[in-house]
């Protein structure tokens, strides 16, 4: 469980613990948080955390990071709460997309950083043009996966981005967005089947 502490006092209100909240309803408590209602965060922090910080925690591989990965997730619930639509997708998908872009954005952070210390390092070496071109063409497919991932509906992408940047099987996708395993199971493979058309991939 994470630390009480990952929630700032001056920010948020501290989680309860001992609540037991079924996913049905979290849009209930997401709309309640989205008119201040401190005691519906508190429930919906406590029921949600555990799954939230494990996929933070997979993605960061530091635990110290994934804490603060995690509250910066929260205070962003908290304060984005009003922006979720019931109609457009899965509210425990939304928290973990939410919780999986925060530390996707830390470890690419992290990686900017080390890729500006290994530049400095190397600034007076001579960089091979092969090199060069190799990593301006890694750059060009990230743009375009990106894109293509932008044309996925948010309950393809919440999928998608569980199994294949999370790491974790169709079944554990399935149990942390609250769905059968059959339609985790399809969302995953029209996610993968519209990425490919949109990249114009081969099958």
């Amino acid at each position: 469980m994470v630390p009480l502490s990952l929630v700032p006092e001056e920010a948020l209100p501290a989680p309860r613990t001992g609540a037991h909240t079924v996913i049905g309803e979290l849009p209930q408590l997401l709309n309640a948080c989205s008119i201040g209602d401190e005691a519906a965060f508190a429930t919906l922090y406590d029921a949600t955390v555990a799954r939230l910080f494990g996929l933070v925690l997979r993605i960061v591989r530091d635990r110290a990071q994934a804490e603060e990965v995690t509250q910066d997730a929260y205070l962003h619930i908290w304060q984005n709460s009003s922006r979720f639509d019931p109609d457009r997708g899965n509210a425990m998908s939304w928290l973990m997309t939410i919780g999986h872009r925060k530390a996707v954005d830390r470890v690419r952070s992290a990686e900017a950083t080390r890729r500006r210390d290994t530049a400095y390092n190397a600034r007076d070496q001579a960089t091979p043009f092969d090199q060069t071109a190799e990593e301006a063409h890694r750059n060009l497919d990230a743009q375009k996966v990106h894109r293509a991932l932008d044309t996925l509906t948010e309950n393809q992408r919440g999928a998608l981005e569980l199994a294949y940047f999370g790491g974790y099987t169709h079944q554990e996708v399935a149990l942390m967005l609250d769905l059968p395993l059959g339609t985790a199971k399809t969302r995953i493979r029209d996610a993968l089947i519209r990425l490919r058309d949109t990249l114009g991939l081969e099958t």
